[in-house]
């Protein structure tokens, strides 16, 4: 079955899994117990709805031979704009902390904008692989990139999900530099693009905070800054060994998402610097699988597909990360793998899915 697939990247995918597993457990117990009556219900609830989803995504992709996604990208893409438009028909979205991301069908909620990531980057690899001579150029390359990142980040804004768009800018910008775009005209994107998020930001008071409290690590502790306080508290306590699993104090109630974009600090809390520097340590090695793979696939298509799915994990999870430590302002994204949220855990295995089974022809 795994006979000729990346056999690292399979090791580290399927350690991140139960670690993040794990490591959910511990940061959710309390969560679970306030509104469940156990301490195990969103752990069952991330395997049962995360976990065997993504195990189908996976298989499924990894039998599926890749260059299936060149064919179906612009389908994929045109389907998760349709699912993202349903978010705005009261009846079958509903929100969360101010957020309108999640679809409902019966018991079961689903975001979206974690299947857009996926489908986007497939077109957008399917794309640039059809325009290599002419990417470099200003008017049948940068200009209809930038109108369908537009696009994408119309859907993305009216959520709000800005998090989502940063990690979803970054990767196609690295995309469209992996698949010819010139330096010049990468700068000239990426000014537009802290342009347009000046206007975000000032647009939505609480970006805004978020920004302050950013600069001003000490800027109202009890109210916009009260998540990044407790964040930096869990994690100093840490120190270098960590408190123990299961013995944070944070998530008992004083650090808002403990489960959620949160749940690095909670880690850190329990398992100290050592457990953060095996943690990055992971990361870092699927980012240089992810490349290797990349580096190694037998088209342009596969290159920039594999290169793309990776970039999107990892820059999310770093992102996450470093917004919880206080080196980037909040965003409210998951940390992959490890965040409670059964699509973007699901997700992540179906996109892992494909980077084996580009490997496998390698």
């Amino acid at each position: 079955m795994f006979k000729d697939v990346d056999k690292p990247l399979l090791y580290v995918t399927l350690t991140l899994f139960v670690g993040g597993i794990l490591i959910l457990a511990s940061a959710s117990m309390v969560l679970s117990a306030k509104n469940f009556g156990t301490i195990g219900f969103y752990t069952l609830r991330q395997i049962l709805l995360g976990g065997i989803a993504g195990a189908a995504g996976f298989f499924g992709c990894l039998f599926v031979p890749y260059r299936i996604w060149k064919k179906i990208a612009f389908p994929a893409m045109l389907g998760s704009f349709v699912l993202l438009a349903l978010l705005f028909i009261p009846d079958l979205s509903y929100s969360f902390g101010g957020a309108n991301r999640w679809l409902k069908v019966g018991p079961i909620s689903f975001q979206p904008s974690e299947i857009l990531k996926l489908a986007f980057v497939a077109y957008l690899a399917s794309w640039l692989d059809s325009r290599r001579q002419e990417i470099i150029s200003v008017s049948y390359g940068m200009i209809p990139f930038a109108i369908m990142l537009a696009i994408v980040g119309m859907f993305l804004v009216m959520q709000p999900d800005i998090g989502t768009l940063g990690t979803v800018v970054i990767t196609s910008g690295i995309l469209y530099f992996l698949g010819g775009g010139k330096i010049s005209q990468i700068i000239t994107m990426s000014l537009f693009s802290l342009a347009i998020f000046y206007f975000l930001i000032q647009m939505a008071p609480y970006r805004l905070s978020r920004i302050t409290v950013f600069l001003n690590p000490g800027f109202d502790p009890q109210g916009a800054g009260y998540q990044i306080t407790q964040a930096l508290i869990a994690i100093g306590s840490g120190g270098f060994l960590g408190q123990g699993y299961g013995k944070s104090l944070q998530k008992y109630n004083y650090l808002p998402e403990p489960m959620g974009d949160s749940v690095f600090a909670i880690f850190a809390e329990e398992m100290g610097f050592l457990g953060i520097l095996l943690l990055l340590g992971l990361f870092v090695f699927f980012l240089w699988r992810g490349f290797t793979i990349a580096k190694h696939a037998p088209d342009i298509f596969g290159k920039l597909l594999a290169a793309g799915i990776t970039v999107g994990i990892i820059s999310q999870a770093f992102i996450n990360m470093a917004a919880i430590s206080g080196l980037l302002p909040l965003t409210g994204i998951p940390l992959p793998f490890i965040s409670y949220g059964g699509t973007s855990l699901a997700m992540t295995l179906a996109s892992i899915g494909i980077l084996l089974n580009i490997s496998k022809h390698t």
